[in-house]
């Protein structure tokens, strides 16, 4: 067991301090007229394009621009802060005093006294899980409105990911399959209720089912939807752009070729992988 370490002993960080303050005099009297005149609604989307910005250049291993990066995450989180100490809210001390709390909160096995602690990744999870259903309970004890499991799940996440998180906080409930055939099953039936939906919008909701269930199928076998989502579209638009080059080196438009001309410039794209 771990001992939360005391300011005094933890490394300093003083450019965070220093970072903390330009932002404080950006958004002064006298400071950039943009900032000051930003809220937590307008630069809300900020947030989102500097994350994936931050992911892009991980998923392309770009060490130098992911220190770039992950210095513009950390400008929308102390704007935000900034923003909201100006209005009395909360400041950066408080965000970073909660985050600190529940993190020491969801990792009992390292700083709590487990007499079990896993091992294993996977293990892991399901304690950060099971750590977070108890936090729900407590917080819904003895309260007249009760909030939902699902209620923490952002909207604005893609629907695969969104997909995701919904599964993993019901399986902390105990509502999982007991095996990853289970969940073939159940895909066969939403398949054959989208073959026999009459309407567009039961065939749209038929669909969402079918994908659903491909998203717990992944997550039984350990495989994470929106990733193996987005390798499949950077294959496709690879050999996309393949077939495109060598129309063009032909004198030829993509468009123009006959299906079966296609078929075999994508089997080309194929070979080259």
């Amino acid at each position: 067991m771990k001992q939360v370490p005391r300011p005094e002993e933890s490394p300093k960080h003083p450019n965070f301090d220093v970072f903390v303050e330009v932002i404080r005099i950006l958004r002064s009297p006298g400071g950039c007229p943009w900032d000051i005149k930003q809220t937590h609604a307008s630069i809300a989307k900020n947030m989102i394009e500097e994350a994936y910005e931050a992911v892009d250049t991980i998923e392309q291993n770009d060490i130098e621009h992911l220190k770039e990066e992950l210095g513009d995450v950390l400008e929308q989180v102390v704007l935000q802060s900034q923003i909201a100490a100006d209005a009395h809210e909360f400041t950066i001390d408080d965000v970073i005093e909660g985050v600190t709390n529940k993190m020491v909160r969801r990792h009992p096995h390292v700083f709590g006294d487990m007499s079990e602690v896993p091992d294993d990744p996977d293990e892991v999870l399901a304690l950060w899980d099971q750590v977070k259903l108890e936090e729900q309970k407590a917080k819904n004890k003895g309260e007249a409105v009760k909030e939902s499991l699902l209620a923490s799940v952002p909207q604005s996440l893609p629907a695969l990911m969104q997909a995701q998180k919904i599964s993993r906080k019901l399986v902390s409930a105990g509502f999982e399959w007991d095996s990853v055939d289970d969940v073939w099953k159940k895909f066969q039936e939403e398949v054959e209720e989208f073959k026999d939906a009459q309407a567009q919008k039961d065939a749209e909701l038929e669909f969402g089912d079918m994908l659903f269930t491909l998203v717990n199928i992944g997550r039984k076998l350990g495989i994470d939807a929106e990733v193996a989502l987005k390798k499949t579209n950077a294959k496709v638009k690879k050999r996309w752009e393949f077939m495109e080059r060598e129309a063009w080196d032909n004198n030829q438009e993509i468009q123009d070729l006959s299906l079966e001309e296609q078929e075999a410039l994508w089997q080309q794209a194929k070979t080259k992988e």
